[in-house]
């Protein structure tokens, strides 16, 4: 990478995180001060551009953040709103302050033993809004609250925790993979068992592709991946480099080259590239398309640090045509995977 590229990652990304900090009160996609997925997804990428920059006044933001919004995550037991958590284990090591861990056993074992589970014992997607999916499994999942588990049971040293992260991140897999092009499918139905709409959805594949490596992670040095479960993600990988675009972005519905890109997906997806070819799974060609990727982001972000391209909060939808004409708009979950993937650049 070019020393000019690298300065230009470096600047995009604090264009980002400092309008991801403004906040936008009252709009669905920014508004960083409630507790729901959309703000989970953002926290999660301050903390980890923190991690590389260690710039403490991001520290500083996040902890505040918290103080601010605690009094909200009572009120939002649900799966999808998980996400916010996956700060607290982190923040506990890097503070000291019991809160933080005494919150996260607390989430942490209503998750284990309340938490709606599906028959084949997988997480329920339940959301704050007011719809019902019962019996559904949806890829979001891996990341707004399995990532949470992972991290709580490393910090906390409690096999519990980690034990169910493994386990749903397997069965989540098992679930949604596709066998024949080995990308993942948005949900899968326990009672009807399909897939629904059978949309190849591009940031449902963003999800586990950064974040199934981000959980590998924090249970490193407690339990062992299984060679069936790292070869399913690995397979995961190949099917997506398969579907890219030669601009470096991922369609909207991955198998639908027709259809347009979106660059929150294109965006998770190269950093689960990134993070796979440092831990040695996959091989340089991988790094090159991530490359691809990033070029083509950092064209998305604009001087003032939004980006665009990024298609607004998405369920399983009836149709794969309904996800080609999703509305666009900038969100804090767009930002959060663009930020987790400049931060493979600035790390490197």
């Amino acid at each position: 990478m070019t020393i000019s590229t690298k300065d230009r990652v470096e600047e995009a990304a604090k264009r980002i995180s400092t309008y991801m900090k403004k906040g936008a009160p009252g709009d669905w996609g920014m508004d960083l001060e409630v507790w729901d997925w959309t703000p989970g997804v953002g926290v999660i990428a301050l903390l980890d551009y923190y991690e590389q920059t260690k710039q403490q006044e991001l520290l500083d933001d996040l902890i505040a953040w918290t103080k601010r919004n605690l009094h909200q995550a009572e009120h939002a037991k649900v799966i999808n709103s998980m996400a916010p958590f996956t700060i607290f284990p982190r923040l506990y090591e890097l503070t000291g302050e019991q809160v933080y861990l005494n919150f996260s056993i607390r989430i942490g074992e209503w998750m284990l033993y309340e938490a709606p589970r599906t028959r084949e014992d997988a997480f329920e997607h339940t959301v704050t809004e007011a719809a019902k999916f019962p019996e559904q499994v949806w890829a979001d999942t891996v990341f707004m609250a399995v990532l949470f588990l992972a991290r709580l049971g490393r910090v906390s040293s409690d096999l519990r925790f980690s034990e169910e992260a493994l386990k749903q991140l397997t069965l989540h897999i098992q679930l949604l993979q596709d066998e024949k092009t080995g990308l993942l499918f948005h949900g899968w139905d326990c009672g009807a068992a399909n897939h629904m709409s059978a949309a190849r959805w591009g940031r449902a594949n963003a999800w586990v592709a950064v974040g199934a490596l981000m959980i590998f992670d924090e249970l490193e040095g407690q339990l062992d991946i299984p060679h069936a479960l790292r070869d399913q993600y690995i397979t995961l990988l190949h099917g997506l480099k398969n579907v890219q675009h030669s601009n470096g972005l991922w369609s909207v519905v991955l198998d639908k080259p027709e259809y347009r890109t979106e660059v929150s997906g294109s965006a998770g997806i190269a950093a689960g590239f990134s993070k796979a070819v440092k831990r040695g799974w996959v091989d340089a060609s991988f790094a090159a398309a991530a490359d691809r990727t990033l070029q083509a982001v950092l064209n998305e972000i604009d001087q003032e640090g939004m980006v665009h391209g990024v298609s607004g909060g998405t369920p399983v939808l009836a149709t794969e045509e309904e996800y080609n004409g999703f509305a666009c708009f900038p969100t804090l979950y767009g930002q959060g995977l663009v930020l987790l993937l400049l931060g493979q650049y600035i790390s490197a």
